[in-house]
This record gives C-alpha cells, structure tokens and sequence, in this order.
C-alpha cells in the first residue's frame, strides 16, 4: 500500500457521486478540502463517522473545509446513505478504485483472524493546491470532527 503521506501532490480524478455527477479534484481549487474513505456504507463504523462529519459540518464550513466521502459502493448504495442520513456532502461512488488508488488506501487488512485485501479508513486533508496537509489513518469515527478541527 503506497498512501499518500503529507506534502504529497493529489493527482485529478474524475468519479461519479451519488447522483452520477462527475465530480473532479480540480472543482475544489483554491479550497481546502477533506477527503474521508470509509470501507462501506450503511455499516455501523462509517454511519457512525459520516454522521460525526454532517453533525459539526457548520464549523468544519466555517473553518473553510469543503467534503468528499469516497467508498467503493455503487451509486445507488451511495445515494441511499446520503438520503437516509441528510449527508450535506457528495459521495464518491469509486467502483473503479480511482480515487482509491490514487490516494494509496486500499491493501490487506485483519479482520477476526482472516486477511483480506480491503479499504482503509483514512482521511486526507488537501491545500487550496491539492497537496496533502495532513494524514488521519487512525479515525475516531464518533469524534472525527474533533480530529479535523483540532488541526
């Protein structure tokens, strides 16, 4: 697994979210951008985190961040988290592991004794430049705003 560390440049992408609208790295130029994956959604983990991110999404505004959640669930999955939760954010349906890739998240992983190739939860927060300013790969998903926040 080759993740992205800090100082790292962000290659451009372009993936559908939820709603099959491309969405391209270069929309986010000249903003501040946090970039969170999570392994799949409607799962106890990432509701929990998605959730923590729509609840403090007005300071996180306020400090100038804008939001992307990318998986590799399909769009219709993509977009029933959204609804069912009022996510305020777009997610990326990654089925081709674009974005996945790019950013160097997905490799083995444990899980109740058994490895297995999988996504990591990892959040990237990206300069107004698209460079890397920082890397969370230990994600408190009930308080992962406080995380971002206290940067």
């Amino acid at each position: 697994m080759n993740t992205l560390k800090e100082g790292d440049k962000v290659s451009d992408f372009s993936v559908p979210d939820q709603d099959g609208n491309m969405v391209n790295l270069s929309d986010y130029s000249g903003k501040k951008l946090i970039v969170f994956f999570y392994p799949s959604a409607n799962t106890p983990g990432c509701t929990a985190e998605a959730c923590n991110l729509r609840d403090n999404y007005a300071e996180l505004k306020a400090a100038g961040y804008e939001l992307l959640g990318v998986s590799e669930d399909n769009q219709k999955k993509q977009a029933n988290f959204r609804n069912k939760f009022d996510f305020p954010f777009p997610l990326l349906a990654d089925e081709d592991h674009l974005v996945i890739d790019a950013f160097g998240v997905w490799g083995p992983k444990k899980f109740m004794g058994k490895e297995y190739d999988g996504l990591h939860r990892t959040t990237f927060v990206i300069d107004e430049n698209g460079t890397v300013e920082r890397v969370i790969s230990k994600v408190k998903t009930k308080d992962h705003a406080a995380q971002l926040l206290s940067f």
